[in-house]
């Protein structure tokens, strides 16, 4: 096994109770990969990445995820079920559980950063079971050089360990996984679960709670890339919307691919060292940037290999959220440091499988806070057991799993930050055209990025009535013409054989929205209540 000059250094654990542990400290990268290999634990493919199996959890497990409730929690956390309120009692005892389970093992220790400006920078030490989660924690926080690691002081400890199981009846868990956060400890417990996204996931938690409240700064679930004028744009999305494939543009420098934060200065900068693509589908072709930085280094997750070792990405037989890890220097366009400038132009990405909504349209700041709020995509038929038909699907702030405060706290900051800029925002459908799904098509990749670079341009021109139509159901100025883009493309309604079937399929995503932005309407001013479709 290739052994490189920082995997001889070794730490202490006995500060945490951890005891008789063989650690394994700041590992090369190499070094885990060959551990992993050696261990039976994953292949190595034709490119030279890492191939593993996450186990039992391919994703996320919402219903398991938690944050302690105390004295720093109980007040402004939106309790309910996306953030489930753990007594701190339990998790003193569980993590006492999780310690002795890591005594006397041998584990796989780094030190990291999040936030690339550093006044926002938080300290991480993540303690992995498992040598190819620690692999993932390289790629996907700031990797701290050898003086900072001198003087390295931890502000949050993630303890991993995936084979931990915890017992609901004695743990209060709901099952043997588990992801817990304790804000006044500063402590993160992942337990049962190999799938790494937790990892990543938990600190976003963290900084979606102390950057508001703290750092008058907005934490975003968003990416961003750069021009050669230096605007930046973003680009917001739940999984699946085309975040990561659309921010990485050969033509704009990418500053990050999912979790960033706009500052009160108006900087925005990259909470992550690394990118966690879907990759499902991918091809050399259409996504060239994440395939080409699929090589030695990067982490596969749950993928398909054929016997010469090269990847079945169109194979889902293990799961639909294929993924992989790498740093972010696998790209080559990229900005450094991962910082940008007042962002000029937001992209809010929405896979509409219904195909009814515009491949882009222009909001008003009322519908950017309506729609940011409302956080929607849809689950395509096929995906889930007994789904026939699309499905909508909500997720405030294009992240309400990662969100312990109300919704309407981010949009407000959202919305005062980009009045305050005279931000464009638009609503991009990178869904289903000339019907719903099984029967349109999705949206060629190709259109939509010279949708987008039209809007980046100016090239869509000033919102008036000679430059766009507005939609009768959703009340969104879709822009008339676009270079390059057939006409039939702009209008949804247009592009469908059947145009009572559009307007019925319509009329009930409007009332979808509707009914699911009941549960904020106490909340929300008259102006973003006018970002609502119109009818429905």
């Amino acid at each position: 096994m290739a052994t490189s000059a920082l995997s001889t250094k070794t730490i202490s654990l006995t500060p945490y109770g951890i005891k008789n542990a063989t650690t394994h400290y700041q590992l090369e990268p190499e070094d885990l990969q060959a551990i992993s290999l050696d261990l039976g634990q994953g292949r190595e493919t034709s490119t030279g990445a890492l191939a593993i199996d996450t186990g039992t959890f391919t994703g996320r497990s919402p219903k398991d995820r938690f944050i302690v409730i105390d004295e720093l929690t109980r007040d402004d956390v939106w309790w309910g079920d996306i953030n489930i309120p753990f007594d701190s009692q339990k998790f003193t005892r569980l993590k006492n559980k999780m310690i002795t389970y890591l005594s006397d093992r041998s584990l796989y220790v780094r030190d990291a950063f999040a936030c690339a400006d550093s006044r926002f920078k938080l300290g991480i030490r993540v303690v992995n079971e498992y040598a190819w989660s620690n692999l993932f924690a390289y790629n996907m926080f700031l990797r701290p050089d050898e003086n900072e690691l001198e003087n390295f002081k931890e502000d949050w400890l993630i303890l991993n360990a995936p084979g931990f199981k915890a017992n609901p009846e004695l743990d209060g868990t709901r099952q043997e996984n588990f992801a817990i956060v304790n804000f006044t400890e500063k402590t993160i417990l992942i337990g049962g679960t190999g799938y790494t996204g937790e990892i990543k996931k938990g600190i976003f938690s963290v900084l979606n709670f102390l950057l508001p409240t703290e750092k008058n700064t907005l934490p975003m679930h968003c990416s961003a890339n750069v021009g050669e004028n230096g605007e930046t744009a973003l680009f917001f999305g739940l999984s699946g919307t085309g975040k990561t494939t659309l921010s990485a543009d050969p033509n704009r420098k990418l500053i990050g691919d999912d979790e960033h934060g706009w500052s009160e200065d108006n900087s925005i900068f990259n909470f992550e060292g690394g990118c966690y693509a879907k990759v499902i589908n991918l091809s050399q072709e259409q996504e060239p940037d994440i395939f080409n930085a699929i090589k030695k280094g990067a982490l596969l997750e749950n993928v398909v290999l054929n016997d010469d070792n090269t990847v079945d990405y169109e194979d889902t037989s293990v799961t639909q959220n294929t993924r992989v890890s790498y740093p972010i220097h696998h790209i080559k366009n990229i900005q450094k440091p991962s910082t940008g400038s007042t962002p000029k132009n937001i992209f809010f990405l929405t896979a509409d499988a219904f195909g009814v909504l515009p491949p882009i349209s222009r909001l008003t700041p009322g519908q950017a806070a309506y729609h940011f709020i409302s956080g929607y995509t849809a689950k395509v038929a096929g995906t889930e057991a007994g789904v026939k038909e699309p499905i909508p699907s909500f997720s405030a702030c294009f992240g309400a799993p990662f969100m312990p405060l109300h919704p309407t706290r981010y949009a407000e900051m959202l919305s005062e930050k980009m009045k305050a800029a005279n931000v464009n925002v638009w609503l991009v459908n990178t869904g289903w055209t000339g019907g719903s799904y099984g029967v349109g098509e999705r949206m060629p990749l190709k259109y939509t990025r010279r949708m987008i670079n039209a809007a980046l341009n100016g090239e869509l021109g000033a919102l008036n009535y000679e430059n766009y139509h507005i939609h009768s159901v959703f009340g969104l100025a879709q822009p008339r013409t676009c270079p390059g883009i057939p006409n039939y493309i702009l209008s949804p309604r247009q592009s469908w054989d059947n145009e009572d079937a559009y307007y019925k399929t319509a009329f009930k995503l409007a009332a979808a929205f509707k009914e699911n932005f009941k549960k904020f309407e106490a909340f929300a001013s008259e102006e973003i209540m006018s970002g609502q479709p119109p009818l429905g």
